[in-house]
């Protein structure tokens, strides 16, 4: 920490804060792709038809079970190549983290629908509304805020994790400190400064969550 150098961080901040914004924006793009799937899963993992419960089981259980490392490396070497020929890392990186988000999403979606009490289907379908405008005007406006904070805390994770995305040379935040190790051989300049983009990131993000749910209270 003697030799510490800020010469070397100055040299390569505009490059670490150019993946910081390709962070948030794969982020931001993926959450909400997985937002979209994750509720077409819960719905799935809540049916009674097994053809319909067994697969989206199977997909929450398979990504909430696997390392998301793996996960990327399967996507970007075999997803993406079978269906564009060749290997892609934005767009592996996006479909990763947004198939790895739905899982924990649809998980999401599933807790917050079935804490809405049971009566308040009941009184819906009594009043004479059928299951889609129960879901639509009766159940899902209270379960969305109850998972706020869970959708919340499942983007803070998400930024977290595209750390990992630099396995495939997407030029994220790691990508960058990783060529300033690299090139200098330095060590505490290029992880102390990731460490402090990302608190800072996700610290903004808890104080941009925590001010809805006071707004939502």
């Amino acid at each position: 920490m003697d030799n510490f150098r800020f010469d070397i961080i100055v040299e390569y901040l505009p490059l670490i804060l150019r993946g910081m914004l390709l962070t948030i924006g794969l982020s931001i793009v993926s959450i909400l792709l997985g937002a979209v799937l994750g509720l077409f899963i819960s719905f799935g993992k809540m049916a009674k038809p097994k053809y319909l419960n067994w697969p989206a089981s199977l997909y929450i259980n398979f990504f909430r079970g696997t390392p998301f490392y793996v996960q990327i490396l399967i996507v970007h070497f075999g997803v993406v190549p079978m269906f564009y020929g060749s290997t892609d890392a934005i767009t592996a990186g996006i479909l990763s983290m947004t198939l790895n988000s739905a899982a924990y999403m649809a998980e999401i979606y599933r807790a917050g629908i079935q804490s809405v009490d049971q009566g308040q289907f009941e009184a819906a379908y009594s009043s004479g509304m059928n299951r889609y405008q129960t879901m639509r005007y009766i159940i899902m406006p209270q379960a969305i805020k109850r998972m706020i904070p869970a959708f919340g805390n499942e983007f803070i994770v998400l930024v977290k994790d595209s750390s990992l995305l630099a396995i495939i040379s997407v030029q994220e935040i790691m990508f960058w400190s990783n060529a300033m190790r690299g090139q200098y051989y330095a060590i505490w300049e290029p992880y102390l400064t990731a460490a402090l983009i990302y608190f800072i990131l996700t610290y903004l993000l808890s104080k941009l969550l925590s001010y809805i749910e006071c707004k939502l209270k």
